[in-house]
């Protein structure tokens, strides 16, 4: 049984439509990426799976139990973190996990063990008797993704877990998520920035205007067209006829330069044609001493999904 399916999934205001029969299925153990610009429906979404907002139509299953008809019984093994957390700030780590410890029905002779546990979980130990009020929002957010993880949750559902945060916090809250991962919970998560779901995701959903684009791991979106990069560095510089020679290469979408002696190809072969891509250059006279990935580079993948959808 998965632990998150979305069925045909859809909310409208006023004659607008934010979402339009969405539908998605979440493997157990995995994480998931839900991608997708600013207004895409991705907050919608997770307000309706966390019964935050009522769906105009369709369902949605968290383990099994479907949150449009029983939102107690279905959210009661998961965690959530929806939009910028606020706390008390007078309180400290412990007090305020101590408080959600006790709404959550934990037995107080569990809460306190639990509450050092999710404490180290998210790395807040030395911070763990200061007050809120002087934390950053990277810490609150740490704080956050504790709360969510209080009563051992199956499924973490996060909205835009690093918004807003310093590249510090954006970076230490990702290591949290990968942290997970490796633990086992399975981790649904929007975004709209593509390199966070590349670094931490198995799978990529892709939406725009509450529709669902493409649905894929990140490793098979990775082999799709205009999607792989390589990077090419040279023994002396490359002139305008071999560019030319180069751009006309099979399999080859593009080329750019940043240097005199580097190359950076937009590819679409396989293995064996990188092979012989290599070959080609060779045969072409250039002296090649580098030759590798550039990165998945999903960006210009990514543009033309919604582009098209547009």
């Amino acid at each position: 049984m998965e632990p998150l399916v979305i069925e045909s999934l859809s909310k409208d205001y006023d004659g607008f439509r934010a979402l339009d029969s969405l539908s998605l299925k979440v493997e157990a153990k995995s994480c998931t990426g839900f991608l997708g610009p600013n207004g895409a429906g991705k907050t919608t979404t997770i307000k309706i799976l966390t019964s935050m907002l009522r769906a105009t139509g369709g369902r949605a299953f968290l383990n099994g139990v479907d949150v449009t008809t029983d939102p107690k019984e279905a959210l009661a093994r998961v965690g959530a973190v929806v939009e910028t957390p606020e706390f008390y700030p007078e309180l400290t780590p412990i007090e305020t996990l101590d408080y959600f410890a006790r709404l959550r029905g934990i037995p107080s002779d569990r809460a306190k063990s639990r509450v050092m546990q999710v404490i180290d979980q998210v790395k807040m130990g030395e911070w763990k008797d200061q007050r809120i009020g002087k934390f950053s929002k990277g810490m609150k957010q740490r704080i956050a993704i504790a709360q969510a993880l209080l009563h051992e949750p199956d499924l973490l559902v996060l909205d835009e877990p690093t918004a807003g945060l310093d590249p510090r916090g954006m970076a230490e809250v990702r290591d949290i998520i990968k942290a997970l991962r490796l633990q086992g919970y399975t981790v649904f998560m929007s975004s709209h920035l593509l390199f966070e779901v590349q670094q931490l995701c198995d799978k990529v959903a892709v939406v725009d205007k509450g529709k669902l684009l493409i649905y894929d791991t990140v490793q098979n979106l990775s082999t799709k067209r205009h999607v792989l990069k390589l990077e090419v560095d040279l023994v002396g510089k490359i002139d305008t006829e071999t560019y030319t020679k180069v751009c006309a290469l099979d399999k080859v979408n593009g080329v750019q330069c940043p240097t005199a002696t580097k190359m950076l190809i937009d590819f679409d072969g396989d293995t064996a044609d990188r092979r012989t891509l290599l070959e080609s250059l060779q045969r072409l006279g250039l002296q090649v001493y580098s030759f590798a990935d550039a990165g998945v580079a999903l960006e210009e993948f990514y543009m033309d999904l919604i582009k098209e959808s547009r």
